[in-house]
């Protein structure tokens, strides 16, 4: 029996009479799953985790915050310190978002430094930190193992056949690949890095971007992955495309202002959020859905999925 089927003939067993017996009612989709799933499957963020990037309103009014979850231990944490220091000093108060590439990325920061630009850099605050470019993985320490997820026909969401690694998954509601002796983040959409140089420069956090296009997979573990955005994309993705040099814009007035970036532990009216666990039955309920396709919509299905694909739940703590 396929884990699909396995887990279809699971929830007729453990469902009331009533809906067992409802043979016509559809099938649920992954957001139906994920928002009946139980509290105990949900996890909160932590305020120090979360990064709330404001920009200066629309022509018509509309304020534009964006939140980002900020990489969690044991990735790219000298980057994500270098963040919390760059935030709590203000520095990209007043900055901008100065480039976009159209289904590729979006980047905010310091424009000047990109050597070339011919700006002047903003002086970085003491204690920055200069991660070494093999923090881009995690070495686990002892050798994982690694089936082969491509040669199996059941699709499993704790290993699936990925074209760019060994296999790809998901851990505390990260998407990452790993290999038998380490395990790195990945760059799908919404995925938030570090803008660098040519190596072995690594960036510091004064250039981010986030991926706003098809996963470009190409640059897992040749940049710092620190975080992801999980509300207020489309204040990002609606911007206009650059077409100067690298995409950014040509007249400097079309860059947007920052008007701030703060962690929600240091606000007192900062927005709560929680992510459905990439470890619970829900979430592999979810996927699994999500990968079948078993709703009436589908006459084809491919019983497979890319690791990019598969939603990752975010929802607003209530108050």
């Amino acid at each position: 029996m396929t884990r699909t089927l396995a887990l279809a003939a699971l929830a007729l067993l453990i469902a009331p009479p009533a809906l067992a017996q409802d043979t016509d009612r559809p099938a649920p989709t992954p957001k139906e799953i994920a928002d009946a799933a139980p509290a105990g499957e949900w996890t909160e963020i932590a305020p120090e985790d979360l990064m709330i990037l404001t920009l200066a309103p629309t022509d018509d009014g509309e304020e534009r915050q964006i939140v980002i979850r900020l990489m969690s231990e044991p990735f790219s944490q000298g980057w994500v310190d270098n963040l919390r220091t760059l935030t709590r000093a203000r520095w990209y108060d007043g900055l901008w978002v100065y480039r976009l590439v159209d289904n590729f990325v979006v980047q905010w920061g310091d424009p000047a430094s990109d050597p070339d630009s011919g700006e002047t850099p903003r002086p970085l605050p003491p204690g920055m930190l200069t991660p070494p470019e093999s923090d881009y993985v995690h070495r686990t320490g002892q050798a994982m193992p690694v089936a082969d997820p491509c040669a199996s026909d059941d699709f499993s969401a704790a290993s699936i056949c990925d074209n760019f690694a060994p296999a790809a998954g998901f851990r505390e509601g990260w998407p990452v690949a790993w290999d038998e002796g380490s395990i790195w983040p990945i760059h799908c959409y919404g995925m938030v890095g570090v803008g660098r140089n040519e190596a072995p420069d690594t960036g510091s956090g004064s250039e981010l971007y986030a991926i706003i296009g098809h996963a470009p997979r190409r640059l897992d573990r040749n940049l710092a992955l620190v975080g992801r955005v999980i509300e207020g994309m489309e204040y990002f993705s609606a911007l206009p495309r650059g077409h100067a040099r690298m995409n950014t814009y040509a007249d400097k007035s079309d860059r947007t202002p920052i008007v701030s970036v703060r962690l929600a532990s240091e606000m007192a009216d900062a927005p709560r959020f929680e992510y459905l666990s990439t470890d619970s039955d829900s979430f592999a309920r979810m996927a699994d859905v999500f990968a079948a396709g078993t709703n009436a919509f589908y006459t084809t299905t491919a019983g497979d999925t890319d690791v990019c694909a598969v939603p990752l739940p975010v929802r607003r703590v209530a108050d």
